[in-house]
């Protein structure tokens, strides 16, 4: 088995086979393996055609990662490398019954799970269960002029300032934040094909959104970042970037809450259509070839 720290490198092998897998967890993507790489310790386990990704999770646990769906690829190679771990992890729930009798000990936290909304719903916030983010939509509106742009290269810089003002108002340690990672993208724009918009109110940069395709009808929104003295901010972002966006994406990933109850209030606010769990298959006593 050869071991590699995670780098750029990997962007190809990677991309091509998380684009086969299909999972919709916001961990099957190189760009949020890359830019996450010196927190989780990601690595790159290869033995022959057979590709996975070790980590740890947030909570210390150590973990290897399937890059392919085994539902096709089998088990096997995947358990007898997934010993000296504490677990296999990420699994989406639709891959369970691959890893037959030890599925039944799977756990989930709801900390990673993800947030997962229809485009349809963020561009219009129909509903009364969306009636606030629209009342503070029309406030924004009626008191700003809001100019959207496309997040290109000669647009980072504005990037740069609004990430600044975000970190700065948060009032939290960089590294309690993604502020590092976040920064990381903007730096790597293109070279992890990325994809974003850049909004104005009255000429000053007021917030952005970075994301990319992680499945033909899915799109993952790695980071927003807003001006606070700017109320309305991110509802405008979110309903402008789902109206613009290709309309074969049926959802926008919002990933997930970390366990932090302001996150959780803010990503429950725009009642989520589906919460994708994320599984951990404990990894001890795994038989060996697998099941």
């Amino acid at each position: 088995m050869i071991t590699e720290k995670l780098s750029l490198e990997h962007k190809d092998l990677l991309r091509e086979r998380f684009r086969a897998a299909g999972s919709p967890l916001s961990e099957y993507s190189f760009a949020n393996l890359y830019l996450f790489r010196e927190v989780h310790d990601h690595y790159v386990m290869r033995d022959g055609e057979d590709v996975f990704v070790s980590g740890r999770t947030y909570d210390g646990a150590r973990f290897i990662m399937p890059t392919g769906d085994p539902r096709g690829q089998g088990t096997g190679k995947l358990l007898e490398a997934a010993r000296g771990f504490d677990a296999v992890y990420p699994v989406p729930e639709e891959w369970l019954a691959a890893f037959g009798g030890k599925s039944g000990a799977a756990t989930f936290s709801k900390d990673d799970s993800d947030y997962v909304y229809t485009l349809e719903k963020l561009a219009t916030y129909k509903g009364h269960k969306l009636h606030g983010q629209k009342n503070i939509l029309g406030q924004f509106l009626d008191q700003f002029t809001p100019d959207a742009k496309p997040l290109t290269e000669d647009r980072i810089e504005d990037s740069f300032e609004i990430l600044e003002a975000w970190q700065e108002a948060v009032g939290e340690p960089p590294q309690a934040t993604d502020y590092g990672p976040c920064r990381m993208a903007l730096r790597f724009y293109d070279s992890l094909v990325l994809c974003g918009g850049i909004y104005y109110v009255q000429g000053e940069p007021a917030g952005f959104v970075i994301g990319e395709e992680i499945r033909p009808d899915m799109f993952a929104l790695h980071f927003a970042k807003g001006k606070r003295k700017f109320k309305g901010i991110y509802q405008y972002m979110y309903n402008h970037f789902a109206k613009i966006l290709p309309k074969k994406y049926a959802f926008l990933n919002f990933e997930q809450d970390l366990g932090k109850l302001a996150l959780r209030i803010a990503k429950s606010s725009y009642d989520p259509d589906r919460i994708l769990k994320k599984y951990r298959i404990p990894a001890g006593g795994f038989p060996k070839g697998g099941f």
